[in-house]
């Protein structure tokens, strides 16, 4: 069945699930009334069906290629790429002034979310200059952004990233690209990045490079980090796209999935670049990257995890298999309880993550209108929604493979792409192992306030549903995993960070199904009895094993471990 955008699902979450209106409220906002949303959602919906969708394909079975210096990306990439940029897609939130929509950060993440679906390949390129604007924006000097942010805003030039190191790996601060003044305000930028996603192309005027380095008298680790703008072509006095920077595409990586997304080791030999921010502050500019990129890729993990479920249902409805063993049963395998119960589990899973995942682009977006305490839950929920929403994509790809039986394994009915192309979402932008890490450790370093006026909302909420006595009840468990891990030393929280993180974001999946269920409406509430009884007693298994901590984990030897 081709690609359907759930138009009407997001229109039903921003309602009934994670409170629009209270952005409506806000001046910057007054204006996303539900038409203009509705309006933005359909026309992008459209795009996603009719323009992207019938790429996902053509770009898993041509990849990108490099040939004589140059990326040549895959039939029609070119074509879906103008169609996503004149409509805005590259800048939906950015400002204005400078040519972007100014939508909210969840109207867009709705949006990605679709074009992810359609063609999460083609889609990774918008979605790097989403997060490049953003960070110019906050840290780009008035004559970086003046001459950068209208042409990245337009499409007519896209953004990357460059963190990663061949020696570095997540360590970034490790790493070895120099940055020496060239007595001009430009600095010549020296070093190898591998990883870059969307690192060329054969269709954008120009690739703007963000790129970590150090300058000669950088301290060392992460302190000693500056971030530096590096164009593949050097504009000219008119601000067009001059002489070939210095820099180049040594190779594509050969991966597992995402084929039609270029990813490149780059190569810079002394390429002119512009600091973005203060000297040794790199980080900080590029964490206002990262983040965007970190619920980008969240949504990422809702896409697969939206596409895989629509597969599998439109498979299920029309396999004729065994029969009926219900009353009014077709013989179509839709009718088996076992593969009504991973039907239903795709869908309530799919819920879940993109609940919290909009439910993070509102309180991201509620923090730039000022709310403080919204942007500190933005802040918490973030490593929580980049991890579940990224294993959801990956858990329900696989659960969309065993619902079409042998022919899931087989390449030709194209569900075995939603696995190849999801699985490294849990790598990149931090692992889901250090999101983890991030949640036990940054996180906490208030003692537990954040997390604890949260659990107590969702406790709150759950008490004053007639269906919400096992979340209430997990919200206490929650509360205790909590205790425990504040009293750990930093290692042994580690040990237990990602079933913790894992449990936490079960139980605010309880918490979105609650809130769905209230409408009243019979396949909400039948959707949300699948979550509570049969998915949220999982949080009750990963709250204990969090509480182990790294116990027991190093009786274990590098040496037992390879016997």
């Amino acid at each position: 069945m081709p690609y359907q955008a759930p138009v009407q699902e997001f229109e039903f979450l921003l309602t009934h699930v994670v409170g629009f209106e209270r952005l409506r409220a806000t001046p910057a906002h007054a204006e996303a009334t539900p038409d203009v949303v509705r309006a933005i959602l359909t026309e992008a919906g459209r795009i996603s069906q009719e323009v992207l969708a019938p790429l996902n394909r053509v770009g898993d079975r041509h990849p990108a290629r490099l040939e004589n210096g140059v990326v040549r990306t895959p039939p029609g990439f070119a074509a879906g790429y103008r169609a996503m940029a004149e409509a805005g897609m590259t800048a939906m939130s950015a400002d204005p002034a400078h040519g972007g929509l100014g939508l909210p950060q969840t109207v867009a993440a709705c949006v990605n979310d679709m074009t992810g679906a359609a063609c999460l390949a083609l889609q990774m390129n918008p979605l790097m200059t989403q997060g490049q604007i953003e960070a110019l924006a906050h840290h780009g000097s008035d004559a970086i952004k003046a001459l950068y942010l209208p042409k990245l805003a337009s499409g007519e030039w896209c953004g990357t990233m460059n963190l990663t190191e061949p020696q570095a790996g997540s360590d970034v601060g490790a790493l070895s690209t120099r940055a020496v003044p060239n007595g001009d305000g430009s600095h010549a930028v020296t070093g190898q990045k591998i990883y870059i996603s969307w690192g060329d192309n054969d269709f954008t005027e120009n690739v703007v490079h963000l790129v970590l380095a150090r300058l000669p008298d950088a301290p060392g680790g992460t302190r000693g980090i500056s971030l530096f703008l590096v164009p593949k072509r050097i504009p000219d006095a008119d601000g067009n796209p001059g002489r070939a920077n210095s820099l180049r595409v040594v190779s594509l990586e050969h991966k597992l999935g995402l084929h039609g997304s270029p990813t490149c080791v780059m190569q810079y030999e002394a390429a002119t670049g512009w600091l973005v921010g203060e000297p040794h502050r790199g980080m900080a500019a590029m964490f206002t990257m990262m983040n965007n990129a970190r619920l980008g890729v969240a949504l990422h993990g809702v896409s697969i995890a939206d596409a895989a479920t629509q597969a599998a249902v439109a498979y299920a409805a029309a396999r004729r298999q065994g029969q009926p063993l219900i009353a009014g049963g077709t013989g179509m395998i839709i009718d088996h309880a076992d593969v009504r119960r991973m039907l239903a589990e795709m869908k309530a899973e799919t819920l879940a993550a993109r609940a919290l995942a909009l439910d993070l682009a509102m309180s991201i977006d509620l923090g730039h209108a000022g709310d403080a305490d919204q942007a500190a839950r933005a802040a918490l929920l973030t490593p929580i929604a980049k991890a579940f929403c990224t294993e959801t994509g990956i858990k329900l790809a696989n659960l969309g493979i065993q619902v079409h039986g042998g022919m899931g394994f087989i390449e030709d009915t194209g569900v075995a792409q939603f696995a190849r192309d999801v699985r490294v979402s849990a790598i990149y932008e931090g692992t889901n192992g250090i999101q983890a890490m991030d949640l036990v450790g940054r996180k906490m370093a208030d003692g537990g306030a954040a997390i604890h006026a949260l659990i107590d909302a969702v406790e709150h909420e759950a008490r004053a549903h007639a269906m919400g006595a096992p979340l209430a009840q997990m919200a206490e468990a929650l509360r205790r995993a909590t205790a425990a891990m504040l009293a750990m030393d930093l290692n042994d929280r580690f040990g237990g960070a990602v079933p913790y993180l894992m449990g936490f974001a079960r139980s605010l999946g309880g918490l979105y199904h609650l809130r769905a269920a209230a409408v009243g409406d019979a396949p909400r509430v039948a959707l949300a009895r699948v979550y509570i009884d049969r998915l949220l007693p999982e949080a009750g298994g990963l709250l204990a094993q969090a509480q182990q901590g790294a116990a027991g984990l190093y009786d274990l030897s590098p040496d037992d471990l390879s016997a």
